[in-house]
């Protein structure tokens, strides 16, 4: 009885090596294949989420892998902690026994990242000093032209994704104290622009914007995402 309890407790021990073995290889693979499309520095941390991984594998489906890219840069524009998660993945067993990842298709892939705030100030009209979240919204400060003459004020502004884009459009104004009155019709004029990121790694569309401390934290969302359509 002790020696087939150690045999079963081998084999366990086995099996558990063997699957984690396979999930790292085909996490790298994944990896590798982002890393390669999006020329990134460096091979994003991918998590195949549940256990065991061959059972999934056998069945095909994948309920969520996690692409943990970070730093990312496209669009002319660069973002901080990109995270990428696909859900309801799909492939065959042998192309995932192969390291094959071409054939891999998910029903939808979730991206999100922060776009700095210096990044936003790129974008801005010129006399934009700073662009910073505030617990009255999003706050624009700078000076701003009136009667021929660059007046300081601060500026609320709301932040939206748009086919071309991330729109920043003024809603409110607080001018200087002692200055002029500034009209927001002209604000929305002279000050409403656009961070031109239109989507995010693997095909992803904006779907909503929010400020936060650190920058825009943006949501982008594609829906049957297939390996095969990448270069």
């Amino acid at each position: 009885m002790r020696t087939v309890l150690i045999l079963i407790v081998v084999s366990a021990i086995g099996l558990i090596v063997g699957d984690r073995v396979a999930v790292v290889l085909v996490q790298n693979e994944i990896g590798r294949k982002v890393a390669a499309e999006y020329d990134l520095p460096h091979r994003p941390d991918v998590d195949i989420r549940g256990f065991p991984f061959l059972t999934q594998a056998a069945d095909g489906n994948y309920p969520e892998i996690d692409i943990r890219v970070g730093d990312w840069t496209g669009e002319n524009i660069s973002v901080h902690d990109l995270d990428v998660v696909l859900t309801d993945v799909s492939a065959p067993l042998s192309d995932v026994l192969g390291n094959r990842t071409s054939n891999l298709v998910a029903a939808t892939a979730t991206a999100t990242a922060v776009v700095p705030y210096d990044v936003v100030r790129g974008f801005a009209p010129s006399g934009v000093e700073s662009i910073s979240d505030s617990p009255d919204g999003l706050r624009v400060t700078g000076t701003f032209p009136v009667a021929g003459m660059a007046v300081p004020a601060t500026v609320f502004v709301t932040v939206a994704p748009t086919d071309d884009g991330i729109e920043v459009t003024p809603v409110s104004v607080q001018p200087a104290i002692g200055g002029p009155t500034l009209s927001l019709t002209m604000l929305r004029r002279t000050l409403t622009f656009v961070v031109p990121l239109q989507r995010l790694p693997l095909g992803a569309r904006l779907t909503a914007i929010q400020p936060g401390a650190d920058g825009l934290h943006a949501t982008a969302v594609a829906e049957d995402v297939r390996f095969a359509d990448l270069p």
